[in-house]
């Protein structure tokens, strides 16, 4: 309870930047000073919590927010969880009219090209499948 017996107001974890990653694993990440428990998706408005899991829970609906922001991004990197899983090439499409190339590996591959392209200033998003092992 909140306040005079009000309850609690929870909201969606963002940072209203694009950041480097410093740390993964353990079921989460840490950036900026924090730490964040679950996957992750990093778009030029900032980094959000991500509500998928696995590789295989990422639908077309969870990518939207990529499509919604595609002014700023030239590059998709999907961490897809502890080991390379190919992203389908017929879902690669939408991203492609936008002039966005995606590329899928696993999510400690994924942290250290988006940390690298991040520093070069490149228009990078991310999206970042938890794992429990680094």
């Amino acid at each position: 309870m909140g306040k005079r017996g009000e309850p609690l107001e929870v909201r969606d974890a963002h940072y209203p930047s694009m950041v480097q990653i410093d740390a993964y694993g353990n079921g989460g990440f840490r950036f900026a000073d924090m730490s964040h428990r679950g996957s992750l998706m990093c778009v030029p408005s900032g980094v959000y919590g991500w509500e998928p899991k696995t590789f295989e829970e990422i639908t077309d609906e969870a990518l939207e927010q990529v499509l919604q922001e595609s002014d700023g991004i030239e590059v998709l990197l999907i961490g897809a969880g502890d080991e390379l899983k190919p992203f389908p090439e017929a879902r690669k499409a939408p991203f492609r009219e936008k002039g966005i190339m995606v590329d899928s590996m696993s999510t400690g591959a994924a942290v250290r090209t988006y940390n690298v392209l991040l520093g070069e200033d490149r228009a990078v998003a991310a999206v970042f499948i938890a794992v429990e092992n680094t």
